[in-house]
């Protein structure tokens, strides 16, 4: 029976049951952490292999000479950047391959745009009265949290099935010229798993922002992580763009942070030619390369990109299972109630949970007290405000099967509860 549909006297009954399951689970003093979107360490084993393929016999020359172990080539080997151009769709030219950190590559390009502008720009960002970014949202917390750390106002713009609400964004992007970027996770986005349909990605090509040097934030994270043998698929950004006559428009981001070694990967940026040789520029005064031995590290672990695809499918036969736990436990405990809404994801690392307006940082107080981390309720907007208290990020990936499927009969019942608390507070 929907808790919507009881009376007050059953309201009553169903709480006092569910209070007696929580405290009963508070007591077994569980420490489980769901809080963020972590590879687990049987992930991290499948790239093990990878260490062993460089040791003190192996040659650390690139297919061109180069010697990786010595300064020189900022933007990345040039195979590397054949191989992880494949990954975002773009051409070597097109490519830049960084350190081991996709964010830290987000976050040097809004400083660089900052300090210096980007092409197109009359002057760097900085000198404005103001910036302003659009975050669609539920969102990613870290896109925000760049933009607060930086003093750049945060304007939310509502997710829909297929993207951000895109007649929002138009009326934004087109009417402000201190408007001058927008935060996407395209692919299986973050957290709600919504792949942009072609006509999405089509009007994000065609914008015509009041700012000439606005810029689309596209981080591609999850385009290889597919969990269906139907995975869903993406529009070229960027060459959508060159088709609008605007190639300088977007920035595409990647790593294999989740492929590889959370914390060893190798990053990757796709723009324009002319953005690639503006950036490349700037970069010359902060590093003279980054690791290359990583890069070889990693060309030599996959050989080819067809091979990175084949391991993807390992990481997936370690991670369905996980979304399945989750999506089981929601369809048993919770669908029938009628408290919350989730989508079944075709890939990425998390399903967004929505309860009943006004319960989800309950959800999470409630499973925290009995030993369950969550990521915090409210992160998934800009500020970490929000506005309807419903949105819970629930990341799979990192427990073992056993813990997760535990936390998950925890968070059905603090679920339970704090929906029961709600209607009967009305």
């Amino acid at each position: 029976m929907q808790l919507s549909k009881m009376n007050k006297a059953e309201l009553e009954k169903f709480k006092e049951d569910v209070i007696r399951e929580y405290e009963a689970f508070k007591a077994r003093g569980l420490k489980l952490d769901m809080s963020r979107g972590k590879p687990s360490a049987e992930q991290l084993d499948l790239s093990m292999p990878m260490l062993d393929v460089l040791n003190s016999t192996s040659s650390p020359l690139a297919k061109d000479g180069t010697d990786c172990r010595n300064y020189g080539l900022v933007d990345g080997l040039p195979e590397a950047k054949e191989f992880f151009g494949k990954m975002l769709g773009v051409s070597p030219k097109e490519t830049i391959v960084y350190g081991n950190s996709s964010l830290n590559l987000m976050y040097d390009t809004v400083v660089r745009a900052m300090l210096y502008g980007v092409p197109g720009g009359e002057k760097p960002w900085s000198k404005e009265e103001k910036i302003k970014f659009l975050a669609p949202s539920p969102g990613y917390d870290r896109h925000f949290g760049i933009c607060e750390s930086l003093g750049i106002e945060l304007i939310t713009v509502p997710m829909l099935d297929d993207g951000p609400d895109m007649d929002m964004v138009e009326k934004l992007v087109s009417s402000d010229s201190l408007i001058k970027g927008i935060w996407c996770v395209p692919m299986y986005s973050n957290p709600e798993g919504i792949t942009y349909s072609d006509e999405v990605v089509k009007r994000f090509a065609n914008l015509s922002p009041a700012a000439k040097d606005f810029r689309i934030f596209w981080d591609n994270a999850y385009c290889i992580h597919h969990l269906k043998d139907t995975p869903d698929t993406l529009l070229n950004i960027l060459d959508e763009c060159k088709k609008a006559g605007k190639p300088n428009m977007v920035y595409i981001f990647g790593s294999t942070s989740k492929i590889t070694f959370a914390g060893a990967g190798v990053a990757v940026m796709g723009a324009s030619e002319e953005n690639i040789n503006h950036i490349k520029k700037i970069m010359s005064m902060q590093t003279i390369g980054h690791d290359k031995m990583n890069q070889l590290r990693h060309l030599k672990f996959f050989g080819t990109y067809e091979n990175m695809l084949e391991h993807m499918k390992k990481h997936r036969q370690i991670i369905e299972p996980k979304f399945n736990k989750v999506l089981e436990a929601l369809d048993k405990e919770i669908a029938p109630l009628g408290i919350a809404s989730w989508k079944n994801p075709n890939g990425g690392y998390f399903i967004s949970v929505d309860t009943l307006d006004g319960c989800a940082k309950r959800v999470v107080s409630l499973c925290k007290d009995a030993g369950v981390v969550l990521t915090g309720a409210g992160a998934t907007f800009p500020y970490g405000i929000d506005p309807r208290d419903r949105n819970i990020r629930i990341a799979p990936t990192y427990p073992p099967l056993e813990e997760l499927e535990l936390a998950m009969q925890l968070f059905c019942i603090c679920l339970k509860l704090a929906s029961a608390e709600k209607l009967l507070n009305q």
